[in-house]
């Protein structure tokens, strides 16, 4: 990567994106950070960007030849925004892209899946990041975290099914080499955490990191579409509930070697990430 080189980062505050810009620049590189309200990041161009105004696009792009890709939050169909602007960053000079997609949709799949099709057609350089389920779900204004706070609970569809919950940090590191190493990935890349752990697991750890209990409450398919309902749209809430769906089915019980293999450093677990995060009084 050359040091004229600036990478585009969307979702700069976001979760894998603030860490994947941080990543960046302690490396050396340079960073425009996007993002709806332009918010200011150390040592980055702060920049607005909105999948939904074309109009700020051609600022956001200006000057970049590579681009860190997070979906329109809460869409069922990112690749109506995200491919007329992939087609503009292409002629703009963009040459490699990173898009954050997820384990549980291949490329053809629905939402993004759509995206990760396309994007070898568009660009030379590319990979396609798919973590499992964030370890950070459970942190912060989160709806798991949200319940764990009120209720002392957490509410799935998933059943006993098992899942290689990832930290954000390790899929942003697995980004920045992605972004900037000598030869793109130009492949999908499925990223786990070290273990594959059901809900009733994640539930005992959390318990006694915390010193008080916290259960696994399990939903059917349909109690967990209408609970999402009520805070997101139908087709995304379904989306989401067809997910855990999933999960019980068997979908994510695996755990992968890319971010030792990628990183050359084995990814955090989850027992970790809960000690942490708990320490830092989250």
């Amino acid at each position: 990567m050359s040091a004229s080189s600036v990478t585009l980062t969307i979702g700069a505050t976001g979760t894998t994106g603030s860490r994947v810009a941080a990543g960046l620049i302690a490396e050396g590189h340079r960073v425009k950070a996007a993002s709806r309200r332009a918010t200011p990041v150390e040592q980055a161009e702060a920049v607005r960007f909105d999948w939904n105004d074309p109009e700020k696009w051609g600022e956001a792009l200006d000057g970049v030849d590579r681009v860190y890709l997070i979906p329109p939050i809460g869409s069922s169909d990112p690749a109506t925004a995200m491919l007329p602007f992939l087609r503009r960053a292409r002629d703009a000079g963009v040459h490699r892209a990173v898009l954050l997609s997820s384990s549980a949709i291949p490329a053809g799949g629905p939402a993004v899946g759509q995206v990760h099709q396309a994007l070898p057609g568009l660009f030379q350089q590319w990979a396609v990041l798919r973590p499992s389920w964030f370890m950070q779900n459970f942190t912060g204004a989160t709806p798991h975290a949200r319940t764990i706070r009120e209720d002392g609970a957490i509410w799935t569809a998933a059943g006993h099914g098992r899942v290689g919950f990832v930290d954000a940090a390790d899929i942003a590191a697995v980004a920045v080499r992605a972004l900037t190493d000598e030869q793109a990935p130009n492949t999908d890349l499925v990223l786990t955490g070290p273990q594959a752990l059901s809900y009733h697991d994640v539930a005992a750890i959390i318990t006694e990191a915390i010193g008080r209990p916290v259960v696994h409450r399990q939903l059917t398919f349909e109690q967990l579409r209408d609970r999402w309902a009520g805070e997101i749209p139908l087709e995304f809430a379904t989306l989401l509930a067809g997910l855990d769906r999933a999960i019980a089915d068997g979908a994510e019980d695996r755990t992968t070697d890319t971010v030792r293999r990628v990183t050359g450093r084995p990814p955090g677990t989850f027992r970790a990430f809960v000690e942490r995060e708990v320490s830092c009084g989250s």
